[in-house]
Formats: structure tokens, C-alpha cells, sequence
């Protein structure tokens, strides 16, 4: 099978681009078997072949990504042509929605604590009608919507989004898979971006149009179907009764802070005295059974195998490209502009391990991205520039992030590595906000 990456950033095998990547050749094989595991798995019943087809062609338009759209779209297609030519009625309705709204691009979503609430950005929720459920049926019509939150404003994430797909008819099997293909598709998408903009830089002429981050807004352009969202939610929530966790006097984090926080999922994870060997061998290090967040991503133990693979090699391989620092500064830009907590307390705590610049490291926590604080250091600043360029939905990254990075000294394969960093936390985060949240370790004591 074709690198599918490559494809659709339109790199041909044995390009130089391509070569670049094989620097990391670990997170390149897996990024490859992430795909076979979440779209050509050996065995579908969790999550039926059409089922994944049609979220994933669904994801890739709301990313953004007309060549990634077509190629999933061609998958559906072969399985299921009515459901094909749904989804695209239904994107081209959400996209003019939003359209009509907004020019900011997302991340969305509104957090928690009160203390954030002048960062809180509301947008449109997708809700859809009796006809389309009719041709999708219940179970892929949750999917979709529950995509639809995941790819635009994931911070939105509440354990009531999962008791919608577990009424719906998804088991935790199924959501766990869901929300990593998803995520996943954030991941391979936005990399893939990347890559056609560093294939095409020398093109770049002229100084580009701002990046727009998405700005707080007093909820004029928030959809009506928001509020019907959250009552569907309520009623699923009683309805699937402990299935679903949301820990009423949980200690949740305020502001986003260095290290001090745990992770606690909404849903079960596979108890460690229940783990397969399938799902052992998954977890790579045995110490992450201890672990609820990996125990629950466990429940597709090839993804999880793939995924944590993919990792290790893009942060942990040192023999060359981006340092380390750099490349937690890129997790920890991406997760300030998702709104991940949690992601961006372990990510900030290891830049400033790395890098010893605790308090530079602290501002860009301090400050929402897109306030075009200086770090100080032309590099930290491109990074962070790029990082959030990639994460916008649709992606802003474009030729001239390149030129921006080559200007602060780094060559190509230190830009795969920018773009690889940035990328993966797409994946993480959404994760992360999805299946769990936060909780202030040692409050109180």
C-alpha cells in the first residue's frame, strides 16, 4: 500500500521530502499502521468499514483537505454510494453554516473555569435532521456529530458526548476507536499539510495574510443547535447511568500551569488484571498499566501500539533535527491553542526541563495564542508561530511558515520535525479532551 501521508501531500516515493521523513523512520512506518489499524483493520465489528469510511471523509472536510476528502470519500463510495453523497450534502450545509458565521478559523469551544472564560469562543454545533439519520442510520448520525465537536471545538468535550454515542448504540470498544480515528485524522492531515507547504516554498512570493486565531466573541454567531445539543446530552447522561463517570468534586485546574495534574477518563478502562496480551504488548512499556488513560486507549490495542510508537520516535529520537526543547515547545503551543490542559502541563513542564527557561516557557501558557507575545528567541517564536499555524482548523500552515522557520537557522528535516510535534498533539489532545479531563494532583493538601 502507498504511504498514505505522502499521497496526500502529493510527495512521490524516493522524492527528497520523502527521504527527510525516513530520518524518523519509526513514526513513518507507524503513522502508516495507524491508518491500517483505524481504516483497514483485519477484523471491523467493532466499528464496520463504511461506518469508519464516512467519518473519515466527513473529518477530512471539515479540516479543509479537499485530496484527503476524495480519497476517503473513494472508500465510501465502494461500500456505501447513498451514504457517500450524504455526507457531502451534510458538509456542504455545515461548511456554508459556518461560513455564514465566521471567518475565525477553530479550535472552538469554551472551558470550565471561569478564569479562562474571556478565552471561551463559541461556534456552530452540528445536529442533524430525520433524513439523514435515515440513511445513516443512529449509530453512524452520533458518530458524525460527535466528530463534528471533535475536530472543531474539542475543549466543548463533556463525559455527556459520550453518553449520546453510548445511547446511540456504541460501546466503549467503539468509542474509544472513534474518537482515536478522529484524532488521528487530525494527525495525518495536518502533517500532511505540512508537507505539500514544505514542498512548495521555494513558490512562496510576498508577505502572507495574517494568520486569523480564533478570538473570544459574545456568543452572537453560536447555532441554536447548541443549546439542543446539551439537552439530548442530559437525557443520555441519565439514560446510560454509570457508564459514563463526571466526578462532581473533582479538583479541576483553573489556568493552564506547569506539571501538578492527573488525567481521569469518563468512561471504563480495561482493568490491569484484564488486559489481554494483545493490549499488554500495546501499552510498549510495561509501567503504562498503571496508567487509566493507556488502559482505556488499550480497547483498540492496535492503534494504541501504532500511536505510541508514532510518539516515541517523533519526541525521542535524537540522533539528529529538531531539539528537544523545540519539539515540546511545539506540543505545548498546539495543546495552549486546543485548550488542553492536561496535555499542555506535562509538555510545558519538559520544555522547561529541557530548555531551563521556566519563566519564558510560563508566558507562553500565560498569554492565549495569537497574542503575539515575544519569547525573546527569533526560533522559540517561529516555532510556536508555525505550531499554531498547523493547528487552526482548516490549517493556516503555509509556504511562508517555511521560509519563517529556514530564516531562524533550521534546515528541512527540523521542519519535519516542527510539523511532526505540532501534528501529533492534534492527535493527542483530542484524546485527551475526549475520553477524560484534568484533575489538580494534591488539591488541598
Amino acid at each position: 500500500m502507498a504511504d498514505i501521508i505522502n499521497l496526500l501531500a502529493g510527495i512521490a516515493a524516493k522524492d527528497p521530502l520523502d527521504a527527510l521523513r525516513d530520518h524518523r523512520a519509526q513514526a513513518k512506518e507507524n503513522a502508516q499502521r495507524s491508518f491500517e489499524a483505524l481504516l483497514e483493520p483485519a477484523d471491523p465489528k467493532v466499528v464496520s468499514f463504511r461506518d469508519r469510511y464516512a467519518v473519515s471523509a466527513f473529518t477530512a472536510g471539515l479540516l479543509g483537505a479537499p485530496v484527503a476528502e476524495e480519497f476517503y470519500r473513494d472508500l465510501l463510495r465502494d461500500e456505501d454510494e447513498a451514504a457517500s453523497w450524504t455526507i457531502a450534502e451534510i458538509l456542504d450545509d455545515v461548511l456554508l453554516e459556518l461560513d455564514s458565521l465566521s471567518s475565525v478559523r477553530g479550535p472552538y469551544g469554551t472551558f470550565e473555569s471561569a478564569a479562562l472564560a474571556d478565552e471561551n469562543v463559541t461556534g456552530p454545533w452540528l445536529s442533524l435532521g430525520e433524513k439523514s439519520i435515515e440513511v445513516l442510520g443512529p449509530l453512524l448520525a452520533a458518530g458524525l456529530e460527535f466528530a463534528h465537536m471533535l475536530v472543531l471545538h474539542p475543549r466543548d468535550a463533556r463525559p455527556e458526548h459520550l453518553a449520546l454515542l453510548l445511547a446511540a448504540g456504541w460501546d466503549e470498544d467503539g468509542i474509544v476507536t472513534l474518537a482515536q480515528l478522529v484524532s488521528f485524522l487530525n494527525f495525518q492531515i495536518r502533517i500532511s499539510t505540512g508537507l505539500a507547504a514544505l514542498a512548495h516554498a521555494p513558490a512562496a512570493a510576498g508577505p502572507p495574510a495574517a494568520d486569523e486565531v480564533p478570538s473570544t466573541d459574545d456568543g452572537a454567531f453560536a447555532s441554536a443547535q447548541g443549546s439542543l445539543v446539551s439537552s439530548k446530552a442530559g437525557e443520555a447522561l441519565e439514560t446510560v447511568g454509570e457508564r459514563v463517570s463526571t466526578y462532581p468534586d473533582l479538583a479541576r485546574p483553573e489556568l493552564f500551569q506547569q506539571s501538578g495534574l492527573g488525567w481521569v477518563p469518563w468512561i471504563a478502562p480495561v482493568a490491569e488484571s484484564d488486559l489481554s496480551d494483545a493490549q499488554s504488548d500495546a501499552l510498549i512499556e510495561a509501567g503504562r498499566a498503571k496508567n487509566p488513560y493507556f488502559r482505556l486507549l488499550a480497547r483498540d490495542p492496535a492503534a494504541l501500539k501504532a500511536r505510541t510508537l508514532t510518539d516515541f520516535d517523533i519526541f525521542f529520537n535524537t540522533t539528529d533535527g529538531l531539539g528537544r526543547a523545540e519539539r515540546e515547545l511545539a506540543a505545548t503551543a498546539a495543546s495552549r491553542l486546543n485548550g488542553c490542559l492536561f496535555c499542555a502541563s506535562i509538555h510545558s513542564h519538559r520544555a522547561t526541563e529541557e530548555s531551563g527557561r521556566r519563566d519564558v516557557v510560563q508566558r507562553l501558557l500565560d498569554e492565549p495564542i495569537g497574542a503575539k507575545s515575544d519569547l525573546g528567541d527569533p526560533l522559540w517564536n517561529a516555532v510556536v508561530d508555525a505550531s499554531a499555524a498547523l493547528t487552526l482548523t482548516p490549517q493556516a500552515f503555509g509556504p511562508h511558515h517555511v521560509s519563517a522557520l529556514r530564516e531562524v537557522g533550521l534546515e528541512d528535516g527540523d521542519i519535519i520535525d516542527v510539523l511532526g510535534c505540532a501534528a501529533f498533539f492534534n492527535w493527542a489532545n483530542r484524546l485527551m479532551l475526549s475520553l477524560g479531563e484534568p484533575e489538580v494532583l494534591n488539591a488541598g493538601k
